[in-house]
Parts: structure tokens; C-alpha cells; sequence
């Protein structure tokens, strides 16, 4: 409710703390929208962890001051940058601090998990894999939050799921599902057509929030780490593709573009709403499998990953097919 209420109040032109999103040849929106959504999500994930501390779960509270040493730095900065724009070097500095913060709380795991597969890495091993990690995430998340509804949704689905497979946390349960009800009152302003934006304050927590989570179930014992990877596997594949195909071409990977998979789809011609939702199809369907997985066997776990492995495969070649075709039909 308090994310629904900040949303309304943020999503007005004339708000004190509005910072518009102005449109450019690389944006996928058409008129200046507020960014400040970030703030809601934040002050009401915040406001229902603290209350579900006091109330429901206290080890919920403990989670949450695990996270904030690294939380406020990364949600400061990035407030900064979309209000005023800030050097690169800083922000991958609170990037990095947010990763380390969590590394110092013991939030890297001791063992690899790979579907039907377990042993132990080497602690150096794990410790750069986690700091990778979490830094990707980060900023994948806020490449990803480029659709109007794409991230809300991403955020209210993946957050959900982490909370019913480690529901024998109750503490974790309740701090996942604090994010998950924050990510639902944003997408009500924020679902296709949008009034308002995360903005990079929004976007950056919750892609680290996306990554603590998901360490912190897995270091708990709660799920593999790779069914967690597998929930939020629409943003990690469609980021992570489209980075290393920009790689290949030798283009500039830091400048703004729109050539990610959800992009393509929009600019074919699916538009917001009809992209997002077969997304949300998506979301639904690695979510539901995630939940399958913790009940399958170890051979069951291996052909359920490879699965999906063709799926992805089979979803990136398509889109590339429908270019083709449109281009095909446009040629004189």
C-alpha cells in the first residue's frame, strides 16, 4: 500500500522529487515520464520489512540490516544519477562496494550447484564468482528496465518465488514477499501504459536485491543457487546474450542501444503490452519450473536445465527470424 500511494503521488508531473525521462532515438517510450518509481519500491520494500520485523518475523529485520551497508550506498548513488548524472567511475565504485558488502556478510557460497551436480569450489573461487555475479545483476537489472510493466513484473514474480521455495525461513519468506507486494504497487502505474519509471535507483536495488536473495537462500540451505539463476533467467539470458553479441560485433558496450531481445520484439511491432505479457508467460513458466526442480531428482534437475537450454535457444533464434522475415517483406 505505502509503494501504491508513493507510486500515485511520484507518477504526477509537478511532484517536488519528479525527475523526467526524456525521450531519445534509443528509448522505447514517446513522451517525458517521472523515474523516480525506485523511490516507492525502496521506501515501501523498506517500510513493510522493518513492520514485518516487529510484527511477524524478526529475523526478517536481521536480513534487512545484513543489506543496508550496501543497499544505501548503491540506492544514494544511483538517486544521484538520475536526478543530475554521475561519472562512471563512482557508480561502478558503489557497484563494486555493494557486491563486498555482501561478500563481508558471508553471503558467497561454500559449494557449486549445478542441476544434478554438487561439490565444493575453492574459497577464492567463490568469492570472485559471487562478486561477479552480484555486480552483473545489478547492472543487467538495469539494463532490462527498458519496457514499460518489464521489471515490476520480473520483480513481483521472482521475489514471490524465492519466497515460497524458502518459506521454512519465515524471516526470509517475509522479506522476499515485502519486495514482491513493493514491486506490485509500482506495476499498477507502471504496467503498459506507464506513467512512471523505476529509474536507476530502482532498477540497481532491485538487481541487487535479486542477487542477495538468491545467495542468501542458497547459502541458507533453503534452494540451489541454480534454480534461483533459473527464476530469473528472462533478464540473465536476454542481458547476457545480447552483451556478448555486441561484444562480437565490437561495439561500444557502454553506450545506450536497443538491441536487446524485448527491445527487437517492440520494435517489430508487438508494442509494450503484447511483449511484456508473453514475457510475464515466460516469467511464470521458469518460475513454475524452479519449483518443480527442488522435487526432482538429480537426473530429473540435468534434463529440466537442458531443457531449457533448448527453449532459450529455440526463443533467441526465432526472434532473430522474425527480423529477417520483416526484412524480407519490406525489401522492394
Amino acid at each position: 500500500m505505502t509503494t501504491l500511494i508513493l507510486t500515485c503521488r511520484l507518477a504526477q508531473l509537478n511532484s517536488r522529487w519528479s525527475i523526467l525521462d526524456q525521450p531519445n532515438p534509443r528509448s522505447l517510450h514517446q513522451q517525458p515520464t517521472p523515474r523516480t518509481g525506485g523511490l516507492a519500491v525502496l521506501a515501501g520494500g523498506l517500510i513493510g520489512s522493518v513492520l514485518t520485523g516487529l510484527v511477524v518475523a524478526p529475523v526478517a529485520g536481521s536480513t534487512l540490516a545484513l543489506l543496508l551497508p550496501g543497499l544505501v550506498p548503491l540506492a544514494t548513488l544511483s538517486f544521484l544519477d538520475d536526478r543530475h548524472g554521475v561519472p562512471v567511475k563512482w557508480r561502478v565504485l558503489a557497484h563494486g562496494w555493494a557486491a563486498v558488502s555482501l561478500l563481508i556478510a558471508e553471503f558467497a557460497p561454500d559449494s557449486l550447484e549445478l542441476p544434478g551436480l554438487a561439490g565444493t569450489i575453492p574459497a577464492w573461487t567463490a568469492l570472485l564468482l559471487t562478486f561477479l555475479f552480484i555486480v552483473w545483476m545489478i547492472n543487467l537489472y538495469n539494463f532490462m528496465d527498458g519496457m514499460d510493466g518489464f521489471a515490476g513484473g520480473m520483480a513481483l514474480i521472482g521475489f514471490s518465488t524465492l519466497a515460497w521455495l524458502g518459506q521454512a525461513n519465515t524471516g526470509f519468506a517475509a522479506f522476499c514477499l515485502s519486495v514482491a507486494a513493493a514491486s506490485a504497487g509500482f506495476l499498477v502505474h507502471n504496467f503498459p501504459p506507464a506513467k512512471i519509471f523505476l529509474g536507476d535507483v530502482g532498477s540497481t536495488t532491485l538487481g541487487f536485491l535479486a542477487a542477495a536473495c538468491s545467495l542468501g537462500g542458497s547459502r541458507a540451505g533453503l534452494f540451489p543457487l541454480w534454480t534461483a539463476l533459473l527464476i530469473f533467467s528472462p533478464f540473465i539470458v536476454d542481458a547476457t546474450v545480447t552483451l556478448l553479441r555486441r561484444l562480437w560485433h565490437g561495439e561500444k558496450i557502454w553506450e545506450a542501444h536497443r538491441t536487446h531481445y524485448y527491445q527487437r520484439l517492440v520494435l517489430l511491432g508487438w508494442g509494450h503490452r503484447r511483449t511484456v505479457l508473453v514475457e510475464y508467460t515466460l516469467m511464470a513458466a521458469c518460475a513454475g519450473s524452479a519449483l518443480l526442480a527442488v522435487r526432482l531428482p538429480p537426473a530429473g534437475q540435468l534434463m529440466l536445465a537442458l531443457g531449457w537450454i533448448v527453449i532459450y535457444g529455440l526463443l533467441l533464434w526465432g526472434v532473430g527470424r522474425l527480423e529477417r522475415r520483416r526484412a524480407t517483406v519490406s525489401a522492394p
